[in-house]
């Protein structure tokens, strides 16, 4: 995958909790760690705060991290349809650069109140915030 083209923003450190039975990092750890990261991504990228996971394309796991490791996760848009996002995600080592996983299509939807597809208006990535929501999306409350 080609490092020059993806923003490495999010960091994380693999701490005991984030082990498997194996002594390296959970691979459900590090896959809902990109999820929310993708999440947060396509939102700032469509501008509503109201998306969905759509697909992710095979997940390949390159190598794997332990405990005490740091690592960064990046992402970089690759398509904008009429309502969807499609990027692309890689997951590295911080100080080593090399490669822990690597997924080539992540595709989210924006939606609108009601839950249905919705344009968001937009073909070129931004690297600012300036497509934050002018919205929030309140807390689901659980019944007791």
């Amino acid at each position: 995958m080609d490092h020059e083209n993806i923003n490495f923003h999010t960091r994380k450190w693999v701490r005991p909790e984030d082990l498997n039975a194996n002594g390296t990092l959970f691979g459900g750890s590090l896959l809902r760690w990109i999820d929310e990261e993708a999440t947060i991504y396509a939102i700032l990228q469509m501008g509503n705060g109201r998306v969905v996971t759509k697909f992710m394309s095979e997940i390949n796991f390159v190598s794997s991290a332990q405990q005490g490791d740091m690592i960064e996760m990046g992402l970089r848009a690759t398509k904008f349809g009429r309502t969807s996002l499609t990027m692309r995600a890689e997951v590295r080592n911080m100080i080593t650069r090399r490669s822990i996983l690597t997924i080539d299509r992540i595709v989210f939807v924006s939606l609108d109140e009601h839950g249905h597809p919705v344009p968001h208006g937009f073909t070129e990535i931004t690297y600012d915030r300036d497509r934050l929501p002018d919205h929030h999306i309140p807390p689901v409350m659980l019944d007791a």
